[in-house]
Order: C-alpha cells, then sequence, then structure tokens
C-alpha cells in the first residue's frame, strides 16, 4: 500500500519549553495530575525491551497542540456543547449539508492548519529516526504527525490537509480548494463560534446560505476531504496494510486515545491475539485497558518529554 500523498516538507523541531501544552491552549486539555515517577520507569523499561515498536496515536496527543477532541471529560466537544459531528451519509446524500459543512471549514481552515506539532509529536519523529518505532498509526486527521517529520505512518482516518473527489477520486491538496473558495466567495463573511475538532467552527445555518462550494475541476464530483466521517469505514487495503505492519512488531502502545471507535480498537484485540505486550499512555479510562500489562495517566506531552523516554 503506498503511503498518504505528502503535502508538507519535513520542519525543524521548535524549541522544547517548560511545558507540554503551549500557553494559552490548556483549555482543550482534561485536568490531569503528573504521572508518577514509577509508572515512567515501568513505562521506559517497556519502551525499551521493544525492538520493533508499534505506536497507536489519538486525539489526546493533538489537544496538546490546541486543537479539541470529542470525548475529554469537562473539554471535549460532546462536553462543550450539543452539536455532533458530520455523518458520511448527511454529507454524501445533501446539497446543503455538504454547503455548510464546507462554509464552517473554510471558516476553521487558516487557524486550524496553522496548528504545529508538539513536543510528543517530536518524541515519536525521534524515536522513528533511532530505528526504535517501526511503525506508527494515527486516528487524527490534523497531519501533526506529517509536520514533525514522521514518515513510516498510516494516517487510519485520513487526512485534513488532503480534499478527493467523490467522482473520479483525484486527490488535492486542502490549501488549493480554500483558494477557490476565496474565489468564489469574495464577499462573504460569517462570525465564528467556537471551534470544532476537525477543522471547523460553529456557524448558524442562515450564515452559509449564500456560501458557494465548487466542484471537482476534472469531473465536476463532490469534493470531500479525505476523511473517514463518522457513520463511514475504514478501506479494507488501510485495514490489511496495518494488520500486516503490526504482525511485524513486538509490542504495541497506545498514545492519547481512548479508543472508543472500533477501527482503532480492533488494532488492539488483534495484538492480544496475537499475545503482544500492549502499553497505554492516556489521561482517561480507555476501552483497552483490560488489554494492557501497562496504563500510564498523565499528558502525552508531559510524559514523553522525559529524558529517558525521548532521547
Amino acid at each position: 500500500m503506498r503511503l498518504p500523498l505528502r503535502l508538507f516538507p519535513s520542519l525543524p523541531a521548535p524549541v522544547r519549553t517548560a511545558s507540554s501544552v503551549p500557553a494559552g491552549k490548556l483549555n482543550f486539555v482534561p485536568a490531569c495530575s503528573t504521572a508518577d515517577g514509577r509508572s515512567l520507569e515501568l513505562l521506559q523499561d517497556f519502551v525499551s525491551r521493544s525492538r520493533r515498536l508499534f505506536v497507536v496515536t489519538g486525539a489526546g496527543l493533538s489537544t496538546e497542540s490546541g486543537i479539541p477532541d470529542y470525548r475529554s471529560e469537562g473539554v471535549g466537544l460532546y462536553a462543550r456543547t450539543d452539536r455532533r459531528p458530520m455523518q458520511h451519509t448527511e454529507f454524501t446524500r445533501s446539497a446543503k449539508s455538504r454547503q455548510r459543512y464546507w462554509a464552517r471549514n473554510f471558516v476553521g481552515w487558516p487557524q486550524f492548519s496553522s496548528h504545529p506539532p508538539n513536543c510528543a509529536h517530536r518524541a515519536l519523529r525521534s524515536w522513528e529516526e533511532k530505528g526504535k518505532l517501526h511503525w506508527l498509526v494515527t486516528q487524527n486527521v490534523d497531519a501533526l504527525h506529517s509536520k514533525a517529520g514522521q514518515t513510516r505512518i498510516t494516517e487510519l482516518h485520513g487526512c485534513a490537509h488532503r480534499v478527493t473527489c467523490l467522482g473520479c477520486g483525484s486527490i488535492t491538496a486542502r490549501e488549493e480548494l480554500q483558494r477557490r473558495f476565496v474565489s468564489l466567495n469574495p464577499d462573504w463573511s460569517a462570525q465564528a463560534g467556537a471551534v470544532a475538532p476537525d477543522g471547523d467552527v460553529f456557524l448558524e445555518d442562515e450564515q452559509v446560505l449564500t456560501f458557494r462550494v465548487p466542484s471537482c475541476e476534472r469531473c465536476g464530483g463532490i469534493l470531500k476531504p479525505e476523511v473517514t466521517f463518522f457513520g463511514d469505514t475504514v478501506a479494507k487495503a488501510t485495514v490489511q496494510f496495518v494488520q500486516e505492519r503490526l504482525a511485524e512488531a513486538d509490542a504495541v502502545l497506545v498514545i492519547g486515545s481512548s479508543l472508543q471507535v472500533y477501527s482503532g480498537y480492533r488494532v488492539l484485540l488483534a495484538a492480544s491475539d496475537k499475545k503482544m505486550p500492549i502499553a497505554i499512555l492516556n489521561i482517561g479510562p480507555t476501552r483497552a485497558d483490560h488489554l494492557a500489562e501497562l496504563k500510564v495517566r498523565g499528558r502525552c506531552g508531559e510524559v514523553l518529554r522525559q529524558e529517558l523516554l525521548s532521547c
């Protein structure tokens, strides 16, 4: 299986700061005490024993870059609002739903696309460079792993920085679509509400009535972000590729995911069936806690930036 289309150059690692969470971005990270020393020692030992580590990452990694998630207690989308993410069938069947989605995404894109990777992303890139990390599967669609320079990666749910045509299947950069939006809507503006996890903001329905959405330049088909919307399934080829990489690994580490979405959880079920050692780093409970030999509660960045884990 081909690796995802690369739309980013490798970016230099920013200077490490005293906190794993940049100033002003704590509001999307759930309250959490610092991981205890014994847990860090056990995690260090787990990582050290592995020669072909398989890593699964989730939204808890990106909250420390200022991107909200869905499920975190008190700060996730479900806790903050009664809004729910776009469903696959709604997007494909309704032109009005697509208009609303793309208008919201258009307003939110400049901020969403500018989020930088944090020290946890950089630590994982360092593991890859040193030969420790065999493969990384992320459930995130924000491209922060790619921005950090990660190459041995599968974006399980796609990437919001790419756009696909539902007609001809062509792939283009989301940044190019932003330019087309500007050209089609030179006088359109809207007052944005709260930020949502997948690159959009909340707008009232009446704000989007005049927003114009372009079609595919090649075939006139419907344009959709190359992400797996809720209610859709991950492509069989992607699932098979992930299973093949898992079979080559000797241990699994989950970082920043509750694993409530089955596409991620089944990776852990497969690892358990293979009797592979499993460790989990996450602030809250996960769907696979009962499968893990080690569970560490803490912020991803604060744990991974520890010298013995990130070097």
